[in-house]
Order: C-alpha cells, then sequence, then structure tokens
C-alpha cells in the first residue's frame, strides 16, 4: 500500500512539475471564479436581484462585449484576455477546467512552458475576437476560458492524434468507450459546427469561439511541427500506450446565463 501511494505522489510530482502552466491555469481560473459574485460564495455582493446585477455589472467589466470592443476606447482591447478567466457559473468553470486537465498537460510537456502560455493566450483571443467579429454589434457579454481550451484541443490532436480516448456518449448510454484522438476531437468539432448553426441571439453557448479556437490551436500545431518527422517520440506512445488521455465528451450546453465559450 505504501509502495503504492509513493508511486502515485511520484508520478504527480512530476506530471506538477512538467506542467507547471496547465496546473497554475487552473488554481487560477478556480480562484477567480470562487472571489466572483457567480460563485455565491462571497456574501457581499449580495443575494437575488442584486446579485444578478452584481454579476451582470462584472461579467460586462472583465468580459468582452463586442460592440464595445470595436466602438470603444482603446482599453477594451485587452478584454479578450482578462475574459478568458472569467466564468459563468460552476459547470462552465469545472466543464473547461476537465478539458484543460485532459489535454493540456501532454500539450504543454510537448511545447513547453513559455510557448505554451503564449499559446493558451493568443488563440484563446483569437476565438473571441472572432466571435466578436461576426458578432459586432452584440451589447452581450462573453466570458470563459472554453476558446483557448477548444485551441489545445486542436493542437493535441495534431500532436497526438492516436492517443486513446475515453468518452462517454449520451445517445450510447453513457457507456465508457476508448476511441483515438482523431475519432473523437473532430466528433466534438462536428457537434460545435452543427450547434453554431442553431444557434440565436441571446444568452447561450458561443459556438463560434469553440470552432475558431479549435482551428487555431490545430493550424498553429500543424505550422509550428508539421516537420517533426518520424514517430511522435516517447511521450506520444507512453500516451498511446498508457491512455493517459481521458475525457467525457462535449457536455450539454448551459441554457442560461452570460455567453460561454
Amino acid at each position: 500500500m505504501i509502495s503504492e501511494w509513493s508511486t502515485a505522489a511520484g508520478r504527480t510530482f512530476r506530471t506538477l512539475r512538467d506542467a507547471p502552466i496547465t496546473y497554475g491555469l487552473i488554481v487560477l481560473c478556480c480562484l477567480i471564479f470562487m472571489l466572483g459574485p457567480a460563485s455565491g460564495m462571497v456574501s457581499g455582493y449580495g443575494t437575488g436581484y442584486v446579485l444578478l446585477d452584481a454579476q451582470r455589472v462584472y461579467f460586462r467589466h472583465w468580459g468582452v462585449v463586442p460592440a464595445e470592443l470595436f466602438a470603444g476606447p482603446w482599453g477594451h482591447a485587452l478584454s479578450p484576455v482578462t475574459a478568458l478567466f472569467v466564468h459563468g457559473n460552476w459547470v462552465h468553470l469545472l466543464g473547461n477546467m476537465l478539458f484543460l486537465l485532459v489535454f493540456g498537460v501532454l500539450t504543454e510537456e510537448r511545447m513547453g512552458r513559455v510557448e505554451f502560455t503564449l499559446f493558451y493566450v493568443g488563440c484563446g483571443y483569437l476565438a473571441l475576437l472572432g466571435y466578436a467579429v461576426a458578432n459586432a454589434t452584440s451589447e452581450q457579454s462573453l466570458v470563459g476560458a472554453s476558446g483557448a481550451v477548444s485551441a489545445v484541443l486542436g493542437a493535441f490532436l495534431f500532436l497526438f492524434p492516436r492517443a486513446r480516448v475515453t468518452s462517454l456518449l449520451p445517445f450510447l448510454f453513457f457507456l465508457p468507450l476508448r476511441f483515438p484522438a482523431w475519432v473523437v476531437l473532430p466528433f466534438w468539432v462536428t457537434l460545435q459546427w452543427l450547434a453554431a448553426g442553431r444557434s440565436t441571439q441571446g444568452p447561450g453557448v458561443a459556438y463560434l469561439a469553440h470552432l475558431v479556437g479549435f482551428g487555431t490551436g490545430f493550424v498553429y500545431a500543424w505550422v509550428r511541427y508539421g516537420r517533426w518527422k518520424g514517430t511522435r517520440g516517447r511521450l506520444a506512445r507512453a500516451v498511446a500506450g498508457e491512455g493517459r488521455a481521458r475525457v467525457k465528451c462535449a457536455p450539454e450546453p448551459v441554457s442560461e446565463g452570460e455567453n460561454q465559450p
């Protein structure tokens, strides 16, 4: 028992050491959420309609408002960065952090800390910017890390296409089935594309930001690592052999609240 515990602790420490940015982003997003009005953990924001008003002001201040992004002062140009660390509710936060944990660790190990940080923020910025361009007159605030997390998924698909991903598919009674990443992730993209075509004005999930983020991440990995010949290396073989990548398929969209990429 002690030997097994020591082995598990050693693996956890090595993972933390090899992917500190991924874990740091998760901790930062969780702390920001818990200190904000959406968590309901800070009594100073009030309750009832007072809390709802505080949430709207909070999201509008730190999130992306497309109409303000292009018509307002240059200070709004940073809003796509701050919006990456703000989430609308617990489901929104935990869903994003789960995907970031599963796919971010290996992607960071492959890219390196500095490159992964710039990749995450840059692709997340472009994902939110893409949504804002397509909805330039919208007054609805947009928050969430899904655009950046989607970019991580896109890069993961290129870097580790044969990694086995455990998926829970609703139409198969949530039976855990293992598929290669090149099957699961394009399936997820297809769902986002179909949902984007059905989305309407008003609160909901910003599927377009997901698609822009995923495409940006995949293209970046293709351009950056496309000349990487031969096998995917020791890390890729370890993923394929050990099946470290496990994640649920895209969760059901949140029905109400801020637009949540």
